[in-house]
């Protein structure tokens, strides 16, 4: 019953990190496609179809959870761009993404870890935040990994919503962080946004 009940938290885990952000970023797609300006339709049309593709792809392979495995070869930085890149082309954020990342042997089970908190973060912005502007930092150093996300948007009581169980993303990050032996630290205030920084050892 333990295995068969961690079994069915990994699954939605999945689901609601990898499904979920894939098709909020089709909707924030198709949502943002205005028809008075034609140069830029077939564009987002193209980038909603890839997206709806990824989704099918990702529910193919659920069963075997291997599809961080196999977006993580390119490196957590180019894991991270790659899911960037699709939520610029939907033209509703500004984003900036600076790294120092350099890839060591023998980290992609934390690479892996690290993506899923990072794609948790992205979703929560996209679906809550009303952001306008995303910032995305790691800062890479021979002992730890600093990964920052930055947004504009509407701030939250962090204390209060982890202590009342609201948020099931924001519980699956700092649950994730946990695993790794990380910390995670969460600054939210009104007019500036909110900020969520992830220390963990590397």
């Amino acid at each position: 019953m333990e295995v068969q009940e961690q079994t069915m938290q990994t699954i939605a885990s999945n689901l609601h990190d990898n499904i979920g952000q894939l098709l909020s970023l089709t909707v924030v797609t198709l949502s943002s496609i205005n028809l008075n300006d034609p140069l830029r339709v077939a564009e987002k049309i193209n980038s909603a179809e890839q997206l709806a593709k990824r989704s099918i792809s990702e529910l193919r392979q659920l069963s075997r959870l291997i599809y961080g495995q196999e977006l993580i070869r390119m490196g957590l930085a180019g894991a991270i761009k790659f899911e960037l890149d699709y939520l610029a082309t939907a033209g509703l954020h500004s984003v900036t993404f600076n790294s120092n990342y350099f890839h060591k042997e023998g980290q992609s089970d934390q690479e892996i870890i690290l993506f899923r908190i990072f794609q948790e973060v992205l979703n929560n912005v996209i679906k809550h935040a009303e952001a306008t502007t995303i910032t995305v930092v790691i800062e890479q150093t021979e002992k730890r990994l600093n990964l920052v996300i930055k947004d504009n948007g509407k701030s939250f009581n962090a204390e209060e919503v982890l202590r009342e169980k609201r948020g099931m993303g924001l519980f699956n990050i700092q649950k994730r962080v946990q695993i790794i032996a990380g910390e995670v630290d969460i600054i939210a205030a009104p007019d500036i946004g909110t900020e969520i920084n992830i220390i963990v050892p590397y």
